[in-house]
């Protein structure tokens, strides 16, 4: 496609880096429910503590190499260029989306490394492979989409306006700096090498298969473990919060229709403080699992219902105040927008913890409890 174009791609070959993890397998679960669909997917994941192929059995079952041959993984670094090039060469790749990336602000706070080898020299390396690539098809038929996020922006006051597409950059924590530098880069290979690309910048995404470090998840699931709530500071950093559907709905609609060389911000057009949140968990848990059915609970003086479990703690290092994205362009230019609202979404976020306790007890390793206890422990 040109410069610009708005003409309908075809995806045929799509290597889907971090498929594994939260945003990657929905979106590989929600591509082969789009009947429009008919290439195959390549899963190149690490496989790291949040990478879980528990997320996408029912899809290797049925699209697998045991089943319609459409859907293949390979456990591999995407800092591995000789075997990111042989799956590119294997399965002549004409589209890459890029999700892999370490993704945790604290766990960037307490050990920054693994966030530069990943989300910088891991996009380093998957861009020179993709530009290559491109060279030997001569020129054309590829695109590079990169997922970025809302925190290269950096952080607003109450009554600033959004971030925008055109937005500074303003990186605070090493997380934020990591992803910004590798948003520049496949930038910088648009401009100095024509590599066709797009990039997307979303808000804080919230369902299922989301590793239990991430806020929502850890307040449902500590709630119904019966344990306390921790919430840094006074709770009112604001973040935007945007169903993952919606937003792997977003990221097809990019590949298939986004413009060569743009940005597009995904957004949910909710803001809610972080207590908000917490407390609009505890109230759908009162409907979906009463306190009073719950066997981690006993009722006393102190705890009468999930909103007692709330603990405030010790706020984090540059913890940045609030998030707002304005999604404007991608709306009017593609037609996309939000469809599942935040009462909505996380009714059935929360219905999918309660139903997954044994997927919850498999990705509870001994490192995620250490975790969980050096970032959240009593203090």
């Amino acid at each position: 496609m040109e410069e610009g174009s708005r003409e309908r791609r075809t995806l045929r070959s799509l290597l889907v880096t971090g498929g594994a993890g939260f945003i990657g397998s929905n979106f590989i679960h929600y591509l082969f429910k789009q009947g429009d669909f008919k290439g195959k997917v390549v899963n190149v994941d690490k496989l790291t503590y949040a990478g879980n192929l528990e997320n996408l059995e029912e899809i290797d079952k049925t699209y697998g190499q045991e089943g319609q041959k459409r859907y293949f993984f390979r456990q591999a670094d995407v800092c591995d260029f000789k075997t990111i090039e042989e799956i590119f060469i294997q399965h002549d790749i004409d589209t890459v989306v890029h999700f892999a990336a370490e993704s945790h602000v604290d766990r960037s706070i307490h050990g920054p490394t693994d966030f530069i080898l990943t989300n910088i020299i891991g996009t380093f390396t998957l861009l020179e492979i993709t530009r290559k690539h491109w060279i030997d098809k001569g020129r054309s038929g590829v695109l590079f989409h990169h997922i970025s996020t809302d925190e290269v922006y950096g952080s607003l006051e109450k009554d600033d306006e959004y971030f925008y597409e055109n937005t500074p950059y303003d990186p605070h924590s090493p997380y934020s700096a990591s992803k910004a530098s590798s948003d520049h880069l496949v930038n910088a290979y648009h401009h100095t090498y024509g590599l066709p690309i797009t990039l997307s910048n979303c808000s804080n995404n919230y369902g299922p298969y989301q590793f239990p470090e991430k806020l929502i998840p850890l307040m449902i699931l500590n709630a119904v473990d019966g344990k306390k709530l921790p919430i840094y500071g006074d709770g009112m950093n604001v973040r935007d919060w945007l169903y993952v559907e919606d937003h792997c709905a977003a990221i097809y609609t990019v590949l298939r229709y986004g413009r060569t060389g743009e940005t597009y911000n995904i957004g949910g057009e909710n803001e809610q403080p972080n207590i908000n949140v917490v407390r609009k968990i505890c109230e759908t848990l009162e409907e979906l699992y009463p306190i009073a059915a719950n066997r981690f609970i006993q009722p006393s003086a102190n705890i009468q219902n999930y909103n007692d479990l709330i603990t405030f703690v010790k706020d984090r290092p540059g913890h940045d105040w609030r998030y707002a994205i304005n999604c404007d362009k991608i709306k009017e230019e593609l037609g996309w927008k939000p469809s599942i609202s935040f009462e909505e979404g996380l009714k059935k976020t929360i219905q999918w913890y309660l139903d997954n306790r044994q997927w919850i007890d498999n990705v509870r390793s001994g490192e995620y409890k250490k975790w969980i206890e050096k970032n959240y422990g009593e203090r």
